[in-house]
């Protein structure tokens, strides 16, 4: 417990890690990997909540080109991380991890309603909380839920996982040149544009204090090693 510099945080997983190398659907052996890296920081004492992205089940875009309303569109891709959490769930329980799956959407009998006291209390009584469908808002992204719930919660700091080693002035996937950024203000962030996260999402977090430390999410016992003080990756603060 006394490694701990991070006590709550709140972790955001895209959608399309869950898919693993395919570009489609959910891959078990991700889930375990994430699951066993949760699991690694609840045992030393971490409180976890954790937002799901869902765009390796359903991305909008091609849809609301072709014609089809926005509205609606979100409505299915909320849908979509209602899925992933209902999933990943199944993962962190076979581990032995209390977990419990909260939606922005009422589905009774399936998952519960977001309450932002009870959510409180589960972290506090050693669960891991999931929230899914967003904010329960189209034109809202899973981003911007991800630091709304964090502040809502009063998480120490946002973890985004994502496929890289953190922020770069470029996609390091198809440029071997783009630069790395170790450390970020909001402001600079937003300012350059770099598409980690929608303005909407770092000006919020901006607004509130709340630090983003983006990772990637192969790395091995980043997770643990991130709420334990060491610097990996990219912090905007």
């Amino acid at each position: 417990m006394s490694l701990l510099k991070h006590k709550r945080v709140l972790v955001k997983f895209s959608g399309e890690s869950v898919a693993g190398k395919d570009d489609h659907g959910i891959d078990p052996m991700i889930l375990n990997d994430m699951a066993a890296s949760v699991e690694s920081c609840v045992n030393i004492g971490a409180e976890i909540g954790i937002v799901i992205g869902g765009g390796n089940l359903f991305r909008g875009e091609k849809l609301n080109k072709a014609g089809m309303d926005r509205v609606a569109g979100d409505h299915m891709g909320m849908l979509a991380t209602v899925m992933n959490g209902i999933a990943l769930r199944d993962a962190l329980e076979r581990a032995g991890i209390k977990t419990r799956v909260m939606s922005a959407i009422s589905m009774s009998g399936i998952v519960e309603h977001y309450d932002r006291r009870l959510a409180i209390q589960l972290l506090s009584d050693g669960y891991v909380v999931i929230f899914t469908a967003g904010t329960g808002n189209p034109f809202f992204t899973t981003d911007t839920a991800g630091c709304l719930r964090a502040i809502e919660t009063q998480s120490n700091l946002m973890l985004k996982a994502t496929r890289v080693d953190g922020v770069f002035d470029s996609d390091p996937e198809t440029n071997k040149d783009a630069k790395f950024f170790d450390s970020l203000t909001f402001d600079e962030a937003i300012s350059k544009n770099l598409k980690v996260m929608d303005a909407t999402a770092l000006t919020l977090a901006r607004d509130h204090k709340l630090p983003i430390n983006v990772f990637n999410v192969s790395k091995s016992d980043a997770l643990k090693e991130i709420i334990c003080g060491e610097k990996i990756g990219t912090l905007i603060s």
